[in-house]
């Protein structure tokens, strides 16, 4: 039932992409308003949990700010890293997680992937990578949006580390409400400094119906559904296991913007969605090893 629950929240995160699209608020401002508000919208379950005792204020924010801080700066740099370089670039580079994910849950928590792990990850690696490289450029003129995207995919991972790290909180709620918060904070921040510094910020797009489904969507089922989901999966389930089922946002993207956006795949995209699916299968298979 766990895996269920966890392809459920990934397919949540994939929206994020359709929610984006239909609003023009400025991203670093949307990346805020979407993760403060995930916090406020999940901060009455807190208040709901009385028989757990709660952790101590100082607690929270001591476990929440690094992992905010990591999320908070993924969004951005993502958002930037998108803009300098091809999509097909910035997409490659972010789906790397599973590469760079098993030298990070040993550097930080000793845990090593299994065999059947290793071949999954291969395998979902090679959709990945046939999916990116037919469209890849090699250019010196992408070659700092590269960085950044690179940049943005180990700020993502580290990101996830934390959740696993921190698997002992009592309760999700006590871990990601203050993450979203603090994140939240810091994205606004940035855009309040830029702001400050000269540059004009889009706080609201012109359309306030359309705006206003775009960030109460982005609130809603990518971050309070889809990475809560992704965060409490990784107190369970092995953190290589989960980062590869995570590759299957790019399978729902893809088909909800056949669906409702009119975009239309390549055919490669359907052989790397097979790869994926084929390597998910196989770590969910084999993932039968306490967490």
């Amino acid at each position: 039932m766990r895996y269920f629950i966890l392809i459920f929240g990934v397919f949540c995160c994939s929206t994020s992409v359709i929610f984006i699209k239909i609003g023009s608020t400025d991203p670093i401002v949307l990346s805020g308003y979407r993760t403060l508000l995930g916090g406020l919208f999940l901060t009455p379950f807190i208040l709901r949990l009385k028989h757990l005792q709660r952790p101590p204020l100082g607690e929270l924010l001591r476990r929440g700010w690094p992992p905010a801080f990591f999320l908070g700066i993924h969004f951005i740099t993502w958002i930037i890293g998108a803009r300098l370089t091809p999509s097909a670039n910035a997409s490659l580079i972010v789906n790397m997680v599973p590469v760079v994910m098993p030298l990070l849950l040993f550097m930080v928590l000793r845990e090593r992937i299994t065999r059947p792990e290793g071949v999954g990850t291969a395998a979902a690696m090679a959709g990945v990578v046939i999916l990116g490289l037919g469209d890849f450029s090699f250019s010196p003129e992408h070659a700092l949006g590269d960085a950044v995207c690179f940049l943005s995919m180990l700020f993502y991972a580290i990101y996830l580390i934390f959740a696993r790290k921190n698997r002992d909180v009592a309760s999700i709620y006590f871990y990601v409400v203050p993450v979203y918060l603090l994140a939240g904070i810091l994205c606004l921040s940035i855009a309040g400094l830029r702001e400050l510094g000269g540059h004009s910020v889009l706080w609201i797009g012109p359309d306030l119906r359309m705006e206003l489904i775009s960030i109460l969507g982005l609130a809603l089922v990518p971050t309070v559904l889809g990475h809560s989901i992704i965060n409490w999966a990784l107190r369970s389930i092995r953190g290589q296991a989960v980062v590869i089922i995570n590759l299957a946002q790019f399978i729902f993207a893809g088909t909800m913007g056949y669906v409702l956006l009119n975009e239309v795949p390549h055919l490669v995209f359907y052989l790397a969605s097979l790869l994926v699916v084929t390597g998910a299968l196989i770590v969910i298979h084999y993932s039968r090893k306490p967490a």
